[in-house]
């Protein structure tokens, strides 16, 4: 199952790039997910999971770094989460990714499926992806800059985790799939993924040069953790 996942997202990553700034500098702090925890759970905290996730909803663009964390890290301690949930929607348009331009009338399906699918997963990068270029191919620029903004602070999210160069600096992702969104982010192509312990994946990228790494190590414990932990075996 696992590989067949890599393998699809692999030729996903190359069809359609995020349009994030790659020379944004982002303080990386290794996060503290206990703490995370108990601060989204906690009714009188700032980071009061479902108070973040009104204002995410309510199109606010003054969430920072700090709120984007406890969003993205945060989602694995509700209660309807799951790691490898995919939205039906989603597969509505599928053939529509390997497509190099599109119709008015396609870019309008892509937008209502995948505002439909981003309901029922809301950080589906990919999704957000696409929907922002439909977006702007429709000329529906303010709502597409909404959007974009979100998917900029999820990605920064992410990699202010972590450098991914080693286990002990691994980007901690909550979706296996953002593995290869955050290697697209970095500009690279995903070559092949490998599980290694207790809790990493590591990814081999092309490298350009011989200063470029050769892959990426990224903390999925809490994925397993939840995972099992709902649906054990």
């Amino acid at each position: 199952m696992r590989s067949i996942i890599a393998a699809f997202f692999i030729l996903l990553t190359a069809c359609c790039s995020f349009a994030a700034p790659r020379d944004k500098k982002v303080n990386v702090e290794k996060p503290d997910m206990e703490k995370i925890k108990a601060e989204v759970n906690n009714p009188a905290s700032k980071y009061y999971y479902p108070n973040l996730m009104k204002q995410y909803e309510a199109n606010e663009t003054i969430m920072g770094l700090q709120e984007y964390r406890h969003l993205y890290l945060g989602y694995v301690f509700q209660e309807d989460y799951n790691p490898y949930r995919r939205s039906e929607f989603s597969k509505k348009i599928e053939e529509q990714y390997y497509k190099d331009k599109h119709t008015k009338a396609e870019c309008d399906t892509i937008i209502k499926y995948a505002e439909l699918s981003l309901k029922d997963n809301p950080f589906d990068l990919r999704q957000i992806n696409f929907l922002i270029y439909a977006l702007r191919e429709k000329k529906k620029n303010n709502i597409a800059n909404i959007w974009q903004y979100r998917l900029n602070h999820l990605l920064e999210a992410i990699i202010s985790t972590g450098t991914g160069l080693d286990r002990e600096n691994a980007w901690y992702v909550i979706n296996p799939q953002h593995e290869y969104n955050i290697i697209n982010f970095q500009g690279s192509i995903a070559l092949s993924q490998s599980f290694v312990q207790p809790y990493y994946d590591y990814i081999t990228v092309n490298r350009k040069n011989d200063k470029d790494p050769e892959g990426y190590y990224f903390n999925i414990k809490h994925i397993l953790e939840e995972y099992n932990r709902k649906f054990p075996e």
